[in-house]
């Protein structure tokens, strides 16, 4: 079969379509032929190298997997050959495209026990959007933050994949969304999928807009995983008893603090560390029944890969972008 194939971690010039075995399933698997696979930050980390996290070369990255069953390996009773599903990257073995080979490739074997199946109304492509982002908006929301219907919330980063689906989750129980990205235009789309209100943090000061934005009350909550240098505005935009709510740093993990914020407002920090399997299978309940549309930027064949990775790397794209093998 063929892959996008890590050969090395470092820089683009080392993701390669390449020529790799075909997997064959084992006990308890399927091999699935993969239709679609989204692509996260994660792919980009595991490509570069993470400090204290090695990972096997050559690899295949990739966790958002969405495909058909074309393999039964022995005990698999509850699929067929031919089954749509999209799949909880997580598994015994660890973390697909992480820890485990992924789904940057025409085929891929998955325990049994991690598929979901598909509702026919729910294309590959979709399919493949949905499952890291909006299993992690969901468990992050509503498992960790417990918002509500008329809270106030501000998502930074709000043009990414966890971000669009913050703002369509949380608009979808009747909150109320800033929603902060990095220019005019994707402010324009964040509009468009239903935020409230927008904020270009390139053209000003994110926190001094949302204190603006919200009255100079504060927010309830802020959805922050960026990191970096956005910890401490994120504190100073945020109400009496609010929560900021994160689940990542994709800009950096080191970040300054400022204790007074968190005592004098009795704030809250929650950290969210991924999702389950019903998350993901809730996630695709809500795209199945229309009431949340994920939104996929750019569909790349597996070919251009590397390309994709790029756009990712200049944040190019809004919402996801899609690999389809």
């Amino acid at each position: 079969m063929k892959a996008a194939v890590i050969k090395q971690q470092g820089g683009l010039e080392n993701l390669v379509y390449d020529d790799w075995p075909d997997p064959e399933p084992r006990k308890g698997e399927v091999l699935l032929r993969v239709r679609g696979c989204g692509l996260n930050h994660l792919d980009i980390f595991v490509r570069r190298g993470m400090p204290g996290f090695p990972v096997p070369m050559p690899f295949i990255s990739g966790g958002d997997i969405a495909g058909e069953v074309v393999g039964l390996g022995d005990g698999v009773t509850d699929f067929k050959v031919g089954d749509r599903c999209a799949l909880h990257p997580v598994t015994h073995e660890g973390m697909m495209g992480e820890e485990i080979l992924g789904g940057m490739a025409e085929m891929v074997r998955v325990p049994a026990e991690n598929l979901i199946r598909l509702s026919d109304n729910v294309p590959f492509d979709v399919a493949a959007a949905v499952p890291i982002a909006y299993g992690t908006a969901i468990r992050m929301l509503f498992e960790i933050g417990q918002i509500k219907a008329g809270d106030l919330i501000l998502v930074l980063g709000a043009s990414g994949g966890v971000g669009v689906a913050c703002v369509q989750l949380a608009k979808m129980i009747g909150a109320r969304v800033i929603a902060a990205a990095g220019s005019p235009e994707k402010c324009a789309r964040l509009a468009e999928i239903g935020a409230d209100m927008t904020i270009d943090y390139n053209a000003e000061d994110f926190s001094k807009a949302a204190w603006r934005l919200s009255g100079k009350q504060g927010v309830d909550v802020v959805v922050n995983y960026t990191g970096d240098d956005t910890f401490v505005p994120s504190l100073r935009a945020m109400k009496a008893r609010g929560k900021l709510l994160t689940c990542g740093a994709t800009a950096g993990y080191k970040t300054e603090n400022d204790m007074r914020f968190i005592w004098v407002r009795e704030l809250q920090i929650l950290g969210s560390n991924g999702y389950s399997k019903e998350n993901i299978a809730t996630a695709l309940e809500h795209v199945a029944a229309g009431r949340v549309t994920p939104v996929i930027s750019h569909r790349f064949p597996l070919s251009e890969a590397r390309e994709a990775e790029r756009l990712m790397e200049d944040r190019g794209f809004f919402g996801k972008i899609v690999i389809e093998p």
